[in-house]
């Protein structure tokens, strides 16, 4: 019998988003990634006696944006409290956060599961808080060292209902989130630089019963591939336990990758344990409703949207239609490359997520790195389309576009890639092929039809690589007649 046949997981995740701002959430320190350890900090952030903290405008912008986006309620009035807790990398021995009036409440994220079934999960709530240092333990050394410059970047918080059941669901929630996310430009969703964390909380209850089991925490998750294994361990691992007679301990346990499991932390606390309570530096935050009208107004496109527009408006398949509009950018490019092209937006579809996305892995950049334009690949596929070029020689030139721009007609002629489509030249080629090899021709007319190819390839080498190939096949299929 299968764990899952009599056990039923139940899993609610815990999102961290820190966001694309410039300075951090209650000071004007910048918040790059990568720069000298403690060199982004200021009294604010270090928590000097004395300081007061002033709230980023922009961070507010952001959580209405993912709010109004998700469908959630976004509260005209919120209120910031302090979370007390002993933070070795947080100076001021609080984190401010939202607890009792978060920012926004309710709202569901949709997202998709491998075999295309579609599901949502609801959302608790979405608060806005401060992220805390970095403590680097120095392997060897009694010590351990403390890097200040995350401290006070500023979090967004989405926590989820209870509704995912596998870890297959989890990790499709995750993704189809950070698509969101990054579709609304408020995260960049790069979760090996910790822009994007999770924690999952995991529970077991015997099929068919409501009541929740004793749940554990997985903490600061950093990759889909790493939540799905941490999910399915934990499901094992609570299985036995429950199967054996045994009982769950509430507590918070972290995912070790090289061993592939989960090992306890810390016991968990509850809401209790941080005695919450309003930040005396920071008045309730209070939201004119024309400011979320206002913001609602320029709300892009969401992914799941657009791949249903893609599939109706443009007849790609789901899946085609998924994986281009998961990132705005190459939803972008497709789009202005269809209009631009004119052709069948399948034919662009395909060289988009062959050709654009294997060179986007390649570089490990941007869409905006890459020097091709919508408008210079539409002008390489028309290319193909008017037997200007093969679609081989297309890939070269494509290249060269990838690189460092250009024009393409320009490239078909400084590399000598145009096609030779004159059919009485291709015929005259043609003949002398088939006139050269009786014996082939022979073996083709008494039934060996997969000979057209070396035919084919004759031509071919006759002409340089030059020759159109589907006016080659009609003239010797003709000829061999």
């Amino acid at each position: 019998m299968s764990v899952l046949d009599r056990w039923e997981p139940v899993i609610g995740l815990e999102v961290h988003a820190q966001l694309s701002t410039e300075s951090k959430v209650f000071c004007g320190c910048r918040t790059d990634f990568g720069g000298r350890p403690n060199d982004q900090t200021c009294p604010i952030c270090l928590g000097h006696p004395g300081v007061l903290p002033v709230l980023n405008r922009r961070v507010v912008e952001f959580a209405i944006r993912l709010g109004a986006a998700l469908g959630s309620s976004v509260r005209e009035e919120s209120v910031f409290a302090r979370k007390n807790y002993f933070y070795p990398d947080l100076p001021k021995g609080y984190q401010i956060s939202q607890y009792e009036l978060p920012i926004c409440e309710g709202g569901k994220v949709p997202f998709v599961l491998a075999d295309g079934t579609r599901r949502t999960a609801r959302l608790v709530r979405i608060h806005i808080e401060e992220d805390a240092g970095k403590t680097i333990h120095v392997r060897g050394r009694n010590a351990s060292l403390v890097d200040l410059n995350r401290a006070g970047v500023p979090l967004l918080e989405i926590v989820s209902a209870p509704d995912l059941h596998s870890a297959a669901e989890a990790a499709a929630y995750l993704k189809s989130l950070r698509s969101i996310l990054r579709t609304l430009e408020i995260c960049d969703g790069n979760m090996e630089e910790g822009s994007l964390r999770c924690d999952a909380n995991v529970s077991l209850r015997p099929r068919g019963t409501t009541d929740l089991g004793t749940r554990t925490e997985i903490k600061n998750v950093n990759s889909f591939r790493f939540v799905q294994r941490a999910i399915d361990f934990e499901i094992r691992r609570q299985a036995a336990i429950l199967s054996a007679g045994g009982e769950v301990v509430q507590e918070t346990r972290l995912y070790d990758s090289g061993r592939d499991e989960t090992r306890s932390m810390r016991g968990k606390e509850e809401a209790h344990d941080y005695r919450y309570f309003p930040d005396p530096d920071l008045p309730p935050l209070r939201i004119e409703r024309s400011w979320i009208e206002a913001v609602q107004r320029t709300l892009p496109e969401l992914p799941l949207n657009r791949a249903d527009r893609f599939a109706r408006d443009l007849g790609l398949d789901d899946a085609t239609a998924r994986l281009l509009s998961s990132e705005r950018d190459v939803a972008d490019f497709f789009e202005a490359t269809v209009e631009a092209y004119g052709g069948p937006a399948r034919t662009v579809a395909n060289w988009v997520k062959g050709e654009v996305l294997r060179a986007l892995g390649e570089s490990g950049g941007r869409l905006e790195d890459l020097a091709i334009t919508p408008q210079a690949l539409a002008r390489l596929l028309a290319r193909v389309d008017d037997g200007t070029i093969s679609a081989s020689a297309a890939k070269t030139v494509f290249d060269d576009l990838i690189a460092g721009g250009g024009e393409v007609d320009a490239l078909i002629e400084s590399k000598g890639l145009r096609q030779v489509s004159d059919e009485a030249e291709l015929e005259s080629v043609a003949r002398r092929v088939v006139d050269a090899h009786p014996e082939e021709v022979g073996r083709y007319r008494a039934g060996k039809k997969n000979l057209i190819g070396f035919f084919m390839g004759q031509v071919m080498k006759e002409t340089g690589g030059k020759a159109n190939p589907k006016l080659v096949r009609v003239l010797l299929e003709r000829l061999l007649t």
